[in-house]
């Protein structure tokens, strides 16, 4: 099978201009076949803010009502996914800016109302036009990789009945890797501002090499890994788990998997 190098970024890169360029220049290297997925959050707070919408988040994520879903709709499938695929075609690239429900590539259902624990108190929380994915059709995306075609994906997703939704760009990652797994040998990065996952947030150089399972539960049962990085990790995992051949979360900057910490089955 061929490789494929499929990369998630984060909003704090793809808002920030410099590195940004330097992501980009370090994803034109990648040899063979490649894809990007996107976040965009910051900038959707900004545009939010500009047109007087208030943005609403618990532990993290989004509270995304009928007005955020216009914003997030606007700002991540057009403003910065078509700012990414103009940069990269500028690179030679030939890009194509997508969301999950284009193609029908990622389907989702609405998330429902959950208990969650906030400030120590557990709350009844509605997160409104937010998608849970169901499924990603790694046929269709394969088309259009073998193609020659470089997907580029915003975090956004459909539940079949006519409703976009707001959807977490790592799971999308982890959900189009374990989808085309098996037709490519996949490598899944998470690149991010971080050299990896830190055992020190404080160091920059405290980077753990290499995550498993095992290694995983020990780390969160100790509080070394927290907060947005335990997702981050679980889709990870996730992904080992179907088959996807490995996942490396590194610096934005460094694609080429000699840095970072590793994640795999044991």
């Amino acid at each position: 099978m061929e490789n494929l190098t499929i990369v998630k970024v984060g909003g704090a890169v793809v808002e920030d201009d410099a590195q940004l360029e330097q992501l980009l220049d370090s994803f034109a290297r990648i040899e063979g076949h490649k894809m990007l997925v996107h976040g965009g959050g910051r900038r959707a707070t900004k545009v939010a803010a500009s047109l007087g919408i208030e943005s609403r988040m618990v532990n993290g994520r989004r509270i995304t009502d009928r007005q955020m879903l216009d914003v997030v709709t606007m700002v991540y499938g057009g403003l910065v996914n078509k700012n990414i695929v103009a940069r990269l075609e500028a690179r030679g690239i030939c890009a194509l800016g997508l969301t999950g429900a284009d193609l029908d590539i990622i389907r989702s259902r609405r998330r429902k109302p959950l208990a969650v624990n906030v400030d120590g108190e557990t709350r009844i929380v509605d997160y409104g036009f937010v998608g849970d994915v169901e499924r990603a059709d790694g046929q269709q995306l394969a088309r259009l990789i073998g193609g020659g075609i470089v997907p580029v994906v915003a975090p956004l997703t459909h539940d079949g009945q006519g409703n976009i939704l707001n959807t977490n760009a790592d799971t999308m990652a982890s959900a189009v890797a374990q989808a085309l797994a098996p037709l490519f040998n996949v490598t899944l990065m998470f690149a991010f501002e971080k050299k990896g996952v830190l055992a020190n947030p404080d160091d920059d150089d405290s980077v753990i090499p290499l995550i498993t399972p095992d290694i995983f539960r020990r780390l969160k049962a100790d509080g070394t890994v927290s907060g947005g990085m335990l997702p981050k990790i679980e889709n990870a995992l996730a992904a080992t788990e179907a088959g996807v051949e490995r996942v490396v979360i590194t610096l934005a900057t460094a694609l080429d998997g000699r840095q970072g910490t590793v994640i795999r089955r044991p």
